[in-house]
């Protein structure tokens, strides 16, 4: 089924009506119009009604989820239909991406359909924890608590990536200031260096010499090496979307010094997070396990969940299950048997969460301070380094003119 936008002409009250139709066809849009009492004026696919720069603009923030989640739970727990609610949020919600899933939801809804399945025809912005929890919503009679409870799951999981990115952020751009200043370098003061030489018939020291062989190759090759970073970039871009680019970078998280820790935390925090969510609104541990998964973002991860979900299959206890795995911290299983011996499993794992989210905190705060001067160093030493090749050779010239 396509969508197709279209303005007609309402026979009964005359009116001009602008909005969205599903039909196999644009043949079978006008007749389901038709159909419905409405004479078509004009009929577009979604792709044909929309520019350049709305394709490239046309996504749903993580912060537009939350609002949606948050708006309906609310709305939902004051006593209004589910359908009057989607139809409120609609109107409510600035997002025009965002607004038209939730009319066509509001029109499944309307058609007979659960919330949850309507849900599931959009993988890309409700995720399989989000379906799974507002299935066990309906179940049990609890949708705008298990909307909320999915809120703000999603406000500490986008809080706690917003809070890695920030510790991300200042290396990076140090970074950038040192290939910044050794290209200043490297293309001004670099060639004058080398002039300077060859007026005075000397030898260049071979540091200074290699200094401005890769100089000379920047200034008559730039096309080259802009051509040979975008095609590289391309590549390795594509290489990152294939299984084993996905598996190289999620290993690299998890063994990378100085932020391996800051990212086991991360997903110790949303595995327990979102099992805890599961299991407190009624999901079964097998669906729980699965479900957590593919929530935690991280292939291995994810491996060693599922190995514990065909152990707890056969038998055995979650926290048994997980002890043996060689990236599950081991706060995890201890938590989690202790809810098995109590009978609150949910309950300890959202307490793990919270140790790990607020170990997270106190983490990143310490690491830009331990960073700070590490990238210091970096930066005396590349920087350093080419402000010697470059005043060494002058300073011998000096002592040889005197």
């Amino acid at each position: 089924m396509r969508k197709f936008h279209y303005e007609a002409r309402d026979q009964a009250t005359n009116k001009i009506v602008k909005s969205i139709v599903q039909a196999e066809s644009e043949h079978a849009a006008a007749k389901t119009l038709i159909q419905q009492g409405f004479t078509p004026l004009n009929i577009k696919s979604e792709e044909q009604s929309k520019n350049f720069l709305e394709k490239l603009t046309s996504r749903v923030s993580g912060k537009d989820k939350i609002i949606f989640l948050r708006q309906l739970s609310t709305l939902i727990g004051a006593g209004l239909p589910l359908a009057q609610s989607l139809r409120t949020v609609s109107e409510q919600t600035e997002n025009k991406k965002l607004q038209e899933i939730v009319q066509d939801i509001l029109t499944e809804v309307e058609g007979g359909k659960t919330l949850s399945s309507a849900f599931r025809k959009y993988p890309e912005i409700f995720d399989n924890i989000v379906v799974a929890l507002v299935t066990a919503g309906e179940a049990s009679g609890t949708l705008d608590q298990a909307l909320k409870r999915i809120a703000e799951q999603k406000e500490k999981d986008a809080a706690m990536m917003s809070k890695i990115k920030g510790a991300l952020i200042y290396p990076a751009i140090v970074l950038l200031v040192i290939v910044g200043v050794m290209l200043f370098m490297l293309l001004t003061v670099v060639p004058q260096v080398e002039g300077l030489y060859a007026n005075m018939n000397q030898s260049l020291p071979w540091l200074t010499a290699v200094m401005i062989a890769v100089a000379a190759f920047l200034i008559n090759f730039w096309w080259l090496v802009l051509a040979g970073l975008g095609i590289g970039g391309y590549f390795f871009s594509q290489y990152l979307k294939t299984d084993s680019g996905i598996r190289f970078v999620d290993s690299m998280k998890l063994n990378v010094p100085l932020f391996s820790g800051m990212f086991r935390k991360m997903y110790m925090a949303r595995f327990t997070r979102t099992g805890q969510t599961l299991l407190s609104t009624g999901v079964a541990m097998l669906d729980m396990l699965k479900i957590s998964a593919e929530g935690v973002s991280n292939v291995i991860i994810a491996e060693e969940i599922t190995r514990a979900a065909e152990k707890v299959k056969g038998g055995k206890a979650l926290s048994v299950a997980l002890e043996k795995e060689e990236y599950m911290l081991i706060m995890v299983p201890q938590m989690i048997k202790i809810g098995e011996q109590s009978g609150k499993i949910d309950e300890m794992m959202g307490k793990t969460a919270q140790v790990y989210e607020d170990e997270l905190d106190a983490e990143i705060k310490g690491l830009t301070t331990t960073i700070e001067p590490l990238l210091m160093v970096v930066m005396a030493v590349f920087v350093g380094g080419m402000v010697g090749a470059i005043l060494f050779p002058i300073y011998s010239l000096v002592n040889k003119i005197h």
